[in-house]
């Protein structure tokens, strides 16, 4: 666009429904210097003539010209008027030119890091509905107490006193911690204070703080394969070295993992519901396990992230409750036992770590929101959580157990799906020559979400299959994903 040589010649576009008059004047005048259409140290109208010209008030030109004056485009000089300020590098950030003119495009880069990152990561969109089959990560929302938590919640907000809008505890609120203690002691046997607890905005949030504080670039790390992507890229954004180590009936191989990797500093394991295969470590691998790391010094990350789900006998014990040398670091998390939105998980730390974890959190997002976290408290101290809980377990057993069911009666030689002792997922075993890939688009483009078990495998491969999720699907949709499974089996 060429310059202009006088301010005649300058063509304003016109001004859009609802804006203000000023607001277009100002920015007109600022694309106008911006793209090089007004030269710089050229000369303004007047205020006055300004507005005869365009018929505006003179105020409005006077406001437009104030807010180019502010913003360093314009300068005005008592009886001399308003210039255009000499700034040779306006034209590099106008879009036109940046479009039209290679040289303009930055070559600045982000971090390698994020490179790898945005490469790898297992990115879940944000959710448009619920109770999709078979979506793997969501909880039976539909049967969540809305209208009980709304009341508790507007409770909270009605009586909160102010201090709890104010900064928040960057551990976590303290009643919540003395909820959560209580909780996990009584239900999973991990013994801790409320203390030792640090609340975080999910179980993500979680393996990203335990990344930054145990973690040196360099670091071995060993990591069940197959195994959760989102934990293998926290230790990988933090520049540690993951170590796949295979699983068989009785969870990671330990010995192998002492093998390959025996200078590991942080094993990442899920011993009560292996994730994805729902494998439950044996004892002899729990203590090989503890015994390890309390030898070499090393961290065990316990990712229990929804072990209170289990559908035959009582939940298995964690192996935190199994230590006596202060190796375990326990990770739960309320999004899977009430709703994903809540984003509140917790970790369990060692009375030494407190401190840096505590300035770590703080220093990521300062705390998990406060109002939130005594909403969550009174929904526990009430008994509700344990009620739910309680009937979810229930739940999620019939509806296993009619995916199971379905499956076996119309997808027999097609696809092997197995009955979920525990969890919110299934494996289930593709027996055709169709490959994973395939039969995920096929049926993605039929509405089910269905992932492949080689998004969760590193190094050692698997047979072929699919994971499904069946904690949020009603009957129905089960149903329905099954009869659709069906159909692209058979096609």
């Amino acid at each position: 666009m060429p310059k202009i040589e006088t301010f005649q010649d300058l063509v304003l576009e016109p001004r859009k429904d609802g804006q203000e008059m000023w607001r277009w004047l100002y920015t007109e005048l600022r694309s106008a210097i911006i793209d090089g259409r007004l030269k710089s140290g050229a000369r303004l109208p007047s205020t006055r003539n300004l507005a005869a010209q365009y018929g505006l008030a003179r105020g409005t030109v006077v406001a437009a010209f104030q807010q180019l004056q502010a913003e360093g485009f314009v300068s005005s000089e008592v009886s001399a008027g308003t210039f255009v300020i000499p700034a040779p590098g306006w034209e590099m950030t106008s879009p036109t030119k940046q479009r039209s003119s290679r040289q303009a495009i930055s070559r600045a880069t982000i971090a390698k890091r994020t490179q790898s990152l945005l490469k790898t990561t297992f990115f879940l969109p944000a959710s448009h509905s619920i109770g999709k089959a078979f979506r793997g990560y969501e909880p039976a929302i539909d049967l969540f107490p809305v209208d009980l938590w709304a009341r508790i919640a507007a409770r909270v907000y009605r009586k909160a006193p102010r201090s709890l809008y104010g900064q928040g505890d960057a551990g976590g609120y303290p009643p919540l911690r003395r909820a959560i203690a209580e909780y996990v002691g009584h239900s999973r046997g991990v013994r801790c204070s409320a203390e030792q607890i640090i609340v975080t905005s999910g179980a993500q949030q979680a393996l990203d703080l335990l990344a930054r504080v145990l973690l040196d670039p360099g670091d071995e790390v060993w990591m069940e394969d197959p195994g959760y992507p989102g934990a293998s890229q926290a230790f990988q954004n933090a520049g540690a070295s993951v170590i796949p180590i295979p699983i068989d009936g009785d969870g990671i191989d330990v010995a192998r993992a002492i093998k390959s990797s025996p200078a590991a500093h942080v094993v990442y394991v899920t011993p009560a519901n292996q994730f994805p295969l729902g494998t439950v470590m044996s004892a002899e691998r729990r203590v090989e396990l503890l015994s390890w790391a309390a030898r070499a010094g090393a961290w065990i990350i316990e990712d229990e992230y929804d072990a209170e789900y289990r559908y035959s006998g009582k939940p298995i014990a964690s192996l935190h409750s199994l230590d006596r040398s202060g190796s375990v670091i326990y990770v739960g998390t309320f999004t899977k036992m009430l709703f994903n939105a809540l984003r509140i998980g917790f970790i369990v730390v060692p009375e030494r770590l407190v401190e840096g974890f505590r300035i770590t959190r703080s220093f990521i997002d300062r705390h998990a929101p406060t109002l939130d976290q005594a909403v969550l408290t009174e929904f526990i101290n009430e008994g509700h959580f344990g009620r739910h809980v309680r009937k979810m377990r229930q739940v999620y057993s019939d509806r296993s157990q009619l995916l199971a069911e379905e499956a076996n009666r119309r997808l027999s030689g097609l696809l092997d799906v197995e009955h979920a002792q525990s969890g919110m997922r299934t494996v289930a075993w593709i027996k055709t020559s169709v490959t994973e890939m395939v039969l995920t688009q096929r049926a993605e483009q039929l509405g089910l979400e269905v992932v492949p078990m080689s998004k969760y495998v590193r190094k050692y491969e698997q047979k072929p299959a699919l994971t499904l999720g069946f904690a949020g699907c009603n009957a129905s949709e089960i149903k329905r994903g099954v009869s659709v499974l069906e159909a692209v089996l058979s096609r």
